[in-house]
């Protein structure tokens, strides 16, 4: 068994959104944009009360799928939140970009499991170690994009 990784919710936008003018410095500076969401506004109530924010969002498009949020986030003026494993490519190809460090601890965390029998074959245990290295190497890129 091996972790491959864990999730966290944070606020993702365009690069172009956030030049010039509209730069943001805190948390609630969001409020100044559509929030695009989906569902309810469970998270983003969350996500402003971590960033010291004591507000009710403003409605915006409710979309159903994570992966058209990311798509209208990246196409359009919107900030939405996602979830590290959907965003991660891109905001390593710097096509989304995190504009304010608060984010949310998310329950779910992935693993790569095997009975333990299985986990002593060569090509599985082959396998485990090169998706665990792949997994590894992709969280380093990541951090050292969003540490910036």
């Amino acid at each position: 068994m091996g972790r491959l990784c864990a999730e966290q919710l944070f606020p993702v936008c365009s690069p172009k959104l956030i030049r010039g003018r509209n730069r943001l410095m805190s948390a609630s500076d969001l409020l100044k944009f559509l929030l695009l969401r989906l569902d309810d506004w469970t998270n983003w109530g969350r996500w402003f009360e971590a960033g010291g924010v004591a507000t009710q969002a403003m409605p915006g498009p409710a979309l159903n799928l994570a992966s058209m949020l990311i798509d209208a986030t990246i196409d359009g003026q919107r900030i939405a939140l996602a979830r590290t494993t959907l965003a991660a490519l891109d905001l390593v190809h710097r096509r989304l970009i995190r504009p304010v460090d608060v984010s949310l601890r998310m329950p779910n965390t992935y693993w790569i499991v095997s009975p333990k029998a299985s986990a002593r074959i060569t090509k599985i245990a082959t396998f485990r170690q090169w998706l665990l290295a792949e997994a590894e190497e992709d969280a380093r890129r990541l951090d050292s994009i969003l540490s910036h």
